[in-house]
C-alpha cells in the first residue's frame, strides 16, 4: 500500500534520477537500435509476438541493455528478476529460481536478467542452462564484452545474441530534446552548450543523462537559466570518453590504427592514436603496438621504421605525458607513410609452420664446428667454403641447408623501399649459384 507521499503508478518520480524518469515504457519510446526495433525487426517482432525468448544483448554501456529487458517484461507480462554478476552469486541464483518456480506454479513468465553476463565463470554459466532448456524462465543476458568470447557456448547455443549500438548525434540530441521538455524546461541551452554535451555523452544515453543532471544543479544552485557552452565546461568533469581498456572497444581500436599505418593513411592513423590516448588507453602499450606495427607491416622496406618506433617508446619513457605523446605521434606518421612489406612477416610465419611439423634433421657436417681433434678427424668443417675468401664474398653453390631438404624460397623481397634492392641482389646472387652447378 502506497502513502501520500509516493508517486502513483505510473507516474514519473520528480526525486529519481534523470536516466529513470526518462527511462522509456513502451518499445516505441526506445532512442536508437532501430535495427532491432524499427518496423519488421527482430525484437519489434519479438514484442509483436508477444512470444519471449532467451537472448543475450551485447552492447557498450548506456544503449538500453537493461531498459529492453524491463520492457520485455512488461509486454510479456512476466515477473522480472534482475541479478548482478559483479554481485550475484550461487545463493542469489538459487533464490531466483526458487521464485521462478513459484511464477510457474501460479501461472506467470519469468525473465531473468543477468547484467554483465560475462563476469560469471563457466561453471554458473552452465548453472542457467536445465532452467533456460525447462522453460522455466527466459533468459536475457546484458554483456559489454563479446559474447563469443565470454558466454559458454552452450549458452550462445540457446540464446540469439543482439547487437546495439551507441547512440549517434541525431539519436542523442532527439534524448536531449525529450529530457530539456520533460524536466529541464527552467533551463535554457545554446547550441555551443548543447553540442558539448552531446559531445561528451560519446554515444551512451544514460552518461548524456547524468551529465544534464549536473548541468541543472549547478545551474540552480547558481542562479542560471541560461546554460551557454562556457558553463557547460565550467561545470562538467572532463571525464574520459567511453573506453574499456579491455574490452572490444578497446581492441577494435587498436585494429583500426593498426590497419591505418598499414594502409599507409597518416591521417587516420593520427586520429586513431589521439583517440585511443583520449580515451586513457595506456601509451606504453600504444609505443609497444608501434614497434610491432613496424616489423610486420614495413620490416626491411625501411629499417629505419622500427628504430624510430623503439626511439619513440624510449622518448615517452624519459618525458613522460603529455610531451612523450608528441613522440609517438610522429613514430605513428613516419609508420604510416614509408614503404611496407610484410614479407619479413610471411617468411617468419613460413619457416616457423615449417619447423614446427618437419622432423629434427641433422646440420651437414661442412657447416659443423670442429673446435677439437676428434671432430676434425670426423670431417666437421672440412669442405666449407668461408665466404669472404670466394669472389664478391658469397660461396656460390654452396648449401646451407640440412641434406635433402626440398629447395625453400620463404623470404620473398617486395619492390618497395630498401627491399626493392635486396630483392635485386638476391636475384644476382640466385644467378651466380645457376652458373655454379653448371
Amino acid at each position: 500500500m502506497s502513502d501520500l507521499f509516493s508517486p502513483a503508478p505510473g507516474s514519473i518520480d520528480p526525486d529519481a534520477p534523470l536516466a529513470e524518469q526518462l527511462r522509456p515504457r513502451v518499445p516505441d519510446e526506445v532512442i536508437g537500435q532501430t535495427h532491432l526495433l524499427g518496423p519488421g525487426k527482430p525484437l519489434r517482432l519479438a514484442f509483436e509476438s508477444r512470444q519471449p525468448h532467451s537472448l543475450i544483448l551485447w552492447g557498450p554501456p548506456g544503449v538500453g541493455k537493461t531498459t529492453l529487458a524491463r520492457l520485455m517484461a512488461n509486454a510479456f507480462d512476466s515477473d522480472f528478476i534482475a541479478l548482478s554478476a559483479v554481485l550475484s552469486g550461487v545463493k542469489e541464483i538459487r533464490e531466483a529460481v526458487a521464485r521462478a518456480e513459484d511464477n510457474k506454479l501460479r501461472g506467470r513468465r519469468t525473465i531473468l536478467f543477468v547484467d554483465e553476463a560475462h563476469r560469471f565463470n563457466k561453471s554458473q554459466q552452465d548453472a542457467f542452462l536445465p532452467y533456460v532448456e525447462s522453460g522455466l524462465f527466459t533468459f536475457v543476458g546484458a554483456t559489454t564484452e563479446n559474447p563469443s568470447f565470454e558466454m559458454n557456448s552452450a549458452l550462445l547455443s540457446r540464446a540469439s545474441v543482439y547487437v546495439l549500438k551507441p547512440l549517434d548525434q541525431a539519436e542523442l540530441a532527439c534524448l536531449f530534446e525529450r529530457a530539456q521538455q520533460r524536466a529541464l524546461a527552467d533551463l535554457e541551452f545554446a547550441p555551443a552548450a548543447r553540442e558539448r554535451l552531446i559531445g561528451l555523452a560519446d554515444g551512451d544515453a544514460r552518461r548524456l543523462l547524468n551529465l544534464l543532471e549536473q548541468v541543472r544543479t549547478a545551474a540552480r544552485t547558481s542562479g542560471v537559466i541560461a546554460v551557454d557552452g562556457d558553463f557547460v565546461d565550467a561545470t562538467v568533469a572532463q571525464n574520459l570518453r567511453r573506453f574499456d581498456k579491455g574490452g572490444d572497444a578497446f581492441y577494435d581500436q587498436i585494429s583500426a590504427l593498426h590497419k591505418s599505418v598499414r594502409g599507409s593513411s597518416p591521417d587516420a592513423a593520427l586520429y586513431w592514436l589521439t583517440r585511443m590516448l583520449d580515451g586513457g588507453a595506456d601509451p606504453r602499450y600504444l609505443a609497444r603496438r608501434l614497434v610491432r606495427m613496424a616489423w610486420e607491416d614495413i620490416g626491411l622496406a625501411d629499417p629505419r621504421a622500427a628504430r624510430l618506433a623503439l626511439d619513440a617508446a624510449e622518448t615517452f619513457e624519459r618525458l613522460g605525458s603529455p610531451e612523450g605523446e608528441l613522440a609517438l605521434a610522429q613514430a605513428v606518421l613516419y609508420l604510416a607513410v614509408a614503404p611496407k612489406s610484410n614479407a619479413g612477416y610471411n617468411a617468419w610465419n613460413a619457416a616457423r609452420a615449417f619447423v614446427g611439423k618437419d622432423a629434427s634433421r641433422p646440420v651437414p657436417v661442412h657447416l659443423r664446428n670442429a673446435p677439437t681433434k676428434l671432430m676434425k678427424e670426423l670431417g666437421y668443417g672440412k669442405t666449407y667454403r668461408y665466404a669472404h675468401d670466394e669472389p664478391e664474398a658469397y660461396a656460390a653453390g654452396e648449401n646451407y641447408f640440412p641434406d635433402g631438404l626440398p629447395a625453400i624460397s620463404w623470404y620473398q623481397p617486395s619492390d618497395r623501399g630498401l627491399e626493392g634492392r635486396i630483392g635485386e641482389k638476391l636475384a644476382h646472387l640466385r644467378e651466380l649459384d645457376r652458373k655454379a652447378k653448371k
